[in-house]
Formats: C-alpha cells, sequence, structure tokens
C-alpha cells in the first residue's frame, strides 16, 4: 500500500525531482487532464470531486509516509489545482499554456485567501485545498479571457 501511495502522490515519481517538483507535477496532470476531459459531462465533473477526494486521502497517507507536513514530494495536489484550473476551458494549446502559466503563479504566491486555506485546514485538506484555490483563481482568469474572445468581433477565438 505503501508503494501505491508514493506512486500517486509523487506523480508517477516526479514529486522526487531535486528540482521543481510542483511544476513537473503540474505537467503530467496535463496529459491526464487531456484523457479526463474527453469524459462527457457531468461524468466529468464527478470524477473531478472523486480525484479530490483522493488527492486529500494520498496526500494524507503520504505525509506520513514522508514523515513531513505538505513534503514537496507530494504533487498529487498540483494536479488536482491543474484540473481545477482547466475545468469548462477550451481544450486547446494555447488554453492549456496560460492555465499551466497561471496556475503555477497562483500557486507559488498563494494570494489571500488561498494560503490561509493551507493553513487553516490539516492533513491531506490542508495539502491539497490551497492548490484547488490556486486552480479556481486560475480557472476565473481563464474563463474571462475564454468569454472576450467569443464576444470577439472577429468572431475567432484563441485555438
Amino acid at each position: 500500500m505503501t508503494h501505491f501511495i508514493t506512486i500517486l502522490a509523487t506523480g508517477l515519481g516526479v514529486g522526487y525531482s531535486p528540482v521543481a517538483p510542483g511544476t513537473l507535477g503540474t505537467l503530467v496532470a496535463i496529459p491526464i487532464y487531456y484523457f479526463l476531459s474527453e469524459i462527457p459531462f457531468p461524468l466529468y465533473e464527478i470524477t473531478l470531486a472523486g480525484f479530490f477526494f483522493l488527492a486529500v486521502w494520498i496526500s494524507e497517507k503520504a505525509e506520513t509516509v514522508f514523515g513531513k507536513k505538505d513534503d514537496q514530494k507530494i504533487v498529487i495536489d498540483e494536479m488536482m489545482g491543474l484540473f481545477i484550473t482547466m475545468l469548462w476551458i477550451p481544450k486547446t494549446p494555447l488554453f492549456i499554456m496560460a492555465g499551466f502559466i497561471l496556475f503555477r503563479i497562483f500557486d507559488i504566491v498563494k494570494p489571500f485567501p488561498i494560503r490561509q486555506l493551507e493553513k487553516r485546514f490539516k492533513g491531506g485538506f490542508g495539502v491539497v485545498l490551497d492548490d484547488v484555490g490556486a486552480g479556481i483563481y486560475s480557472n476565473i482568469i481563464l474563463q474571462i479571457i475564454s468569454y472576450s474572445f467569443t464576444l470577439s468581433p472577429s468572431g475567432r477565438g484563441l485555438g
């Protein structure tokens, strides 16, 4: 069971990278998002809700395995954050790249109240909720961009 937890928590091992494990975990999430996004509504949203609770459980167990609160090796939370970032966003290379960049910025900077989420909640919820918050902020910006381009006079989108 420990092997299963560490494989998932570390994003198939990228969390062990000595350089930018969170960024690598987010990159691992892109092809998974691309695959999952083919699931029709509302099954996709239900799948994300299930993944959220899986990420919370895995993160909590991984903290015990690694012996450290929110160890940088745990990147399943970054994966969840990217999935939230891309929720209901056009699946185009430009939007995926923008989502990746926005999510990493918000995950690193942790503007209000994201940092408080991390501190307020214990265990796996504390590990995952700050990334969900960063994903929500990123998603809002992408929704605004998507909506703006939909209303553009040329009628051409970003993809």
